[in-house]
């Protein structure tokens, strides 16, 4: 019991120790950092003074507690007491050292920043200090001023022992240390140093280059004026030098045609940024600061007159403006922003992590993104991957971070990726990405803009190379906004006759600021009123006339006697094609379709047969698809349509599973969302921040399109009449099930018109059960088919049914 009492009463003294212990507060470091400014700022003052003054303050300083004494110091009685100790007494002039020293400790206590950091600073100044001073004692003969007693009595100290040469190596030897090892001197250097002759040599050279290209002109010059026609570029071909070669002279014709230099437009190459390369106090910690890319102000579409050759396709809309970058809207704060005490912080964190783990860390590079940092690490030798890869939790806890992934190893380089979202992530408007002069200047079929990768470079991608495009990801984590990222790139690029879109919107409210450019770019089906799909039916119905454009096209690639689009348009653009057999211009189709799982749960085998085909095939005719869902699970997207999508996008979900059902790997669940998207085209993931386009901006977009002269009517699809039409499915009486008369006596009984039902009543198969729905809906009986809903019934009772029946058996 006195054990446990003596316990609890140790304790209690602790929780009392801990609770008086003093907590500096914001309030309280702003007071001592100003404090320490003041009393360096006075130490230099004094400091400055006592060299000034010192012979005049040095007979005073015994007598500082008489009133009557003056001093010279600016500081007064206490400046020169001060100066005299440190100065005199002290480390000589080595003592400015505390002044720097007690300046920055005050600057970091008023901006609050971690004063870790300034212990390295602390003990190479403290290191130099001593230095310094034994230097100056050395030469204290010649120079007693600047030494002090210290460096003085410590300088007899050592030559005492070593004599003069011994401590004059000795200082050479601590001097090195702090050359070596603070100001990290080496001999690569020291190297440099000496190659700044290079540049002498270098332009002797070019005047001995100067020196031949005035002989050769002065040569040219002495020459007849009636050999030269033009300067030297410009030359005439000598018909004597050719005579030996030519079999019959009489059919060359030769022709010298002066180039005027004016019109001669010499293209400077487009020279990549380097990135800055960021120092910090730790040599194996790097910063990677990757350049801004420049925007251009115009969108070069509108002035870039594409070549088509004998014929243009775009002639009917030939004053068709593209739209202008200035209708996206341009955020002011939109740059990366590096904040160094963050990533060191995260820096030490991860290698304290490792460190734990016995996992040893050479070199550590960290490259700042829009809303990711990738810490690229190189592990010590004999360190196995596995074993970095499976701390994913142990160093997101550690960060106290959304999300870390770890990319073990990066796929190109020796190295082992973490990343870690940024604490202030940084939008991607789509301004500076549609103004990038890498989509700009993409030579591509059609260019999508994603947005910009974590070395804050333009991503760029083309459509007709995926070939179809998979995009999910859970509500709210950017698919729409994706989808009209890539709406938005190619209406800044493709001209009205050079795409059109097929657009499908079971939500009806997102792809609808796209009806005002009906009739410039979208697709639709004859005789319908909007090319926006919202209704199931409408889209089974367009799906399938996609299938009939898609044969269609592939007859024309046989007539033509060509693989793609591509080879035929360029054939027809040259004239090598008969519009009288048929041969038009082939634009590209895009179908987008957003929320693909609602359609296959309201229409189910009727969109997947369609939507298979022109997966498997509509490549090489220039029909591509991009489909977004929630979770491309099998009961959504078959393994058949699956595999002809190797190009996807995932944005944040929440759970692995979902994560390999959409990229067949996990890390979509490590996303932080906002736009945060993994993009793969079946080799490796790339991380992407998706570029954000806001619905005022579209509707700009859209509204400026719309304004201009337009085509009469919407680029029609072929007309695709279905089963629900009128289509005759069986008509012979002679030909029908046995079971027909059962079949339709259940049906009018339940007044449900379902295969189910069949099969649970006559206990039948899926297939014979179909057969017999058929059947009846050709007798009329039942009524077409209307999607996941069950058939209408015609027949209102058994004995309407029975009269029916006697009546089409017994025609009168």
């Amino acid at each position: 019991m006195a054990k446990t009492a003596t316990k609890d009463t140790k304790t209690k003294n602790t929780d009392s120790d801990s609770k008086k212990r003093v907590i500096f507060t914001k309030q309280h470091k702003l007071l001592l950092g100003i404090l320490f400014v003041l009393i360096a700022v006075a130490l230099f003052f004094s400091f400055v003074s006592y060299y000034i003054n010192w012979q005049e303050d040095q007979s005073a300083v015994s007598a500082l507690r008489d009133r009557n004494v003056a001093v010279n110091n600016w500081l007064g009685k206490v400046g020169a007491a001060i100066s005299h100790f440190f100065l005199f007494k002290g480390f000589g002039i080595a003592s400015f050292l505390f002044v720097r020293l007690l300046f920055i400790t005050g600057i970091y206590l008023i901006l609050d920043l971690s004063l870790k950091k300034l212990k390295n600073s602390w003990f190479w100044d403290l290191f130099a200090l001593v230095n310094i001073s034994l230097l100056f004692g050395f030469f204290a003969d010649s120079i007693p001023e600047l030494g002090g007693v210290i460096g003085y009595e410590m300088n007899l100290y050592f030559q005492s022992f070593m004599g003069n040469i011994g401590t004059l190596l000795i200082l050479l030897f601590s001097c090195m240390i702090y050359l070596i090892l603070k100001i990290n001197i080496n001999p690569e250097k020291i190297q440099k140093l000496f190659q700044v002759k290079l540049p002498k040599f270098a332009s002797k050279e070019a005047e001995d280059d100067s020196d031949l290209s005035t002989s050769i002109t002065d040569k040219i010059e002495s020459q007849e004026p009636e050999n030269i026609i033009a300067p030297i570029s410009q030359f005439e071909i000598n018909k004597e030098d050719l005579k030996p070669t030519i079999n019959n002279p009489s059919e060359i014709n030769l022709e010298v045609k002066k180039i005027d230099p004016i019109e001669t437009k010499i293209e400077k190459p487009i020279i990549s940024k380097e990135p800055e390369i960021i120092t910090t106090n730790d040599e194996a910690f790097v910063i990677e600061k990757n350049a801004e890319e420049d925007t251009l102000e115009e969108n070069l579409a509108a002035r870039l007159v594409a070549d088509f050759g004998e014929f243009d396709p775009t002639l009917e809309l030939s004053n068709y403006k593209f739209p202008t970058i200035d209708l996206l809207k341009d955020y002011p704060t939109t740059g990366i922003t590096i904040n160094q005490e963050e990533l060191e912080e995260n820096k030490n964190r991860i290698v304290d992590t490792l460190k734990n783990y016995k996992i040893e860390i050479a070199q550590i590079k960290a490259t700042v993104g829009p809303s990711v940092t990738l810490y690229e690490i190189v592990p010590e030798a004999g360190i196995r991957i596995s074993k970095i890869k499976s701390l994913e939790d142990d160093i997101a806890l550690s960060l106290s971070a959304l999300g870390i992934r770890i990319i073990a190893p990066i796929p190109g380089k020796g190295t082992i990726g973490i990343e870690v979202p940024n604490k202030n992530p940084t939008m991607v408007p789509m301004r500076s990405v549609i103004g990038s002069a890498k989509f700009q200047e993409a030579e591509m079929e059609l260019p999508i803009a994603l947005g910009k990768t974590i070395s804050n470079e333009t991503f760029v991608v083309d459509l007709a190379k995926m070939p179809h495009l998979l995009m999910a990801g859970a509500t709210g984590q950017g698919k729409s906004v994706g989808l009209n990222a890539v709406l938005t790139s190619l209406l800044y690029k493709k001209h009205p006759a050079e795409v059109k879109f097929v657009l499908v919107d079971p939500k009806k409210v997102e792809l609808t600021l796209f009806n005002k450019i009906e009739r410039h770019y979208l697709a639709k089906l004859p005789d319908t009123d909007e090319a926006i799909i919202t209704d199931n039916n409408k889209v089974i119905n367009t799906l399938n006339s996609l299938c009939i454009e898609m044969d269609n096209r592939y007859s024309l690639l046989k007539d033509a006697m060509v693989r793609n689009i591509k080879e035929y348009n360029e054939k027809f653009k040259n004239r090598k094609l008969n519009p009288e057999n048929g041969h038009r211009f082939l634009p590209y189709i895009v179908l987008v379709v957003d929320e693909f799982a609602d359609l296959i749960m309201t229409a189910g085998k009727e969109v997947e047969t369609p939507i298979a085909r022109l997966a498997q095939l509509a490549r090489a005719i220039g029909i591509h698809l991009i489909i977004a869902t929630q979770r491309p699970s099998v009961n959504v997207i078959t393994g058949i349509i699956k595999a002809n999508f190797p190009a996807r996008i995932a944005f944040r979900v929440t759970s692995k599973i979902d994560s390999r059902t959409i990229l067949d790997t996990q890390g979509a669940d490590q996303l932080i969302g906002r736009g945060d998207l993994l993009y793969t085209n079946g080799n490796d993931l790339v991380r992407v921040q998706c570029a954000f386009v806001d619905t005022p901006e579209v509707e700009r977009i859209t509204e400026y399109i719309g304004s201009q002269k337009a085509y009469p009517n919407a680029y029609l699809l072929p007309e695709y009449v279905g089963e629900e039409n009128g289509t005759v499915l069986d008509i012979d009486i002679s030909e029908r099930d046995s079971m027909f008369r059962e079949a339709a006596e259940i049906i009018v009984t339940a007044q449900q018109g379902s295969a189910s039902l069949l099969q649970r009543k006559l206990k039948l198969g899926y297939n014979r059960a179909g057969r017999l729905i058929d059947q009846l809906e050709a007798a009329g009986i039942v009524g077409p088919f209307e999607g996941s809903k069950a058939r209408s019934v015609n027949i209102t009772d058994l004995n309407s049914l029975h009269d029916f029946l006697n009546n089409e058996q017994n025609p009168q």
